[in-house]
């Protein structure tokens, strides 16, 4: 069973029915006890990171979550917001501390405004590194529907999956072990997306 957290800051609607067409079962969970029935877990997110580590904190969902995936090995996917979340700190607005399962923060992107718009919204192209494998089975040049104004910066790079380019490259996709995380929405980037999730529901440990 999928759990999707429902921790008031995410897309459940359109995670849940993505999975649900890859014939999956997915559910969206509103207690953190819901997880331990859960044979992988999904972290959407749309919002302030802020906002989304005090729903996290608030409901126990930090704990559930460092029991059920950093302890218990079980596959996690984190999306846009969700992925930011994994890092040790966030920038918006203030500085917030995040859930630090991966080193680095998440800062703003500075652009020229000329040239680059923020927030960066729409279709980019992205680039896996070595055999990523969310990204099995895509060719090259596949693109990726994304919606953020602040991205990853990781301190070991052998934690980045994937790349985009804008303005210059950042990371568009993370993994640490079974923690899978995406910046980009695979639940809205067609067939594409449906194959990084079917990728990662394929992950079977180590």
């Amino acid at each position: 069973m999928i759990a999707i957290i429902d921790y008031g800051m995410g897309n459940l609607l359109s995670v849940l029915k993505a999975f649900e067409h890859l014939g999956e079962e997915a559910r969206v969970i509103a207690t953190p006890a819901g997880l331990a029935e859960a044979t992988h877990v999904v972290l959407p997110g749309v919002g302030a990171f802020p906002d989304a580590m005090a729903a996290l904190n608030k409901n126990g969902w930090v704990d559930a979550m460092q029991r059920e995936v950093v302890e218990g090995g079980k596959p996690f996917l984190g999306v846009c917001l969700g992925m930011q979340l994994l890092a040790e700190f966030g920038e918006e607005n203030v500085h917030c501390p995040g859930l630090a399962w991966i080193r680095g923060g998440v800062k703003r992107f500075v652009l020229n405004p000329k040239q680059y718009k923020v927030p960066h919204v729409g279709w980019n192209e992205i680039t896996p590194v070595d055999d990523s494998l969310l990204f099995r089975g895509l060719g090259p040049g596949a693109t990726f529907y994304f919606v953020h104004s602040y991205h990853m910066i990781c301190e070991d790079t052998a934690d980045i999956a994937a790349y985009c380019d804008y303005g210059y490259p950042f990371p568009a996709a993370i993994r640490r072990g079974n923690i899978f995380a995406t910046q980009f929405h695979p639940e809205k980037s067609q067939d594409n997306g449906l194959k990084v999730l079917e990728n990662f529901l394929a992950y079977r440990g180590a």
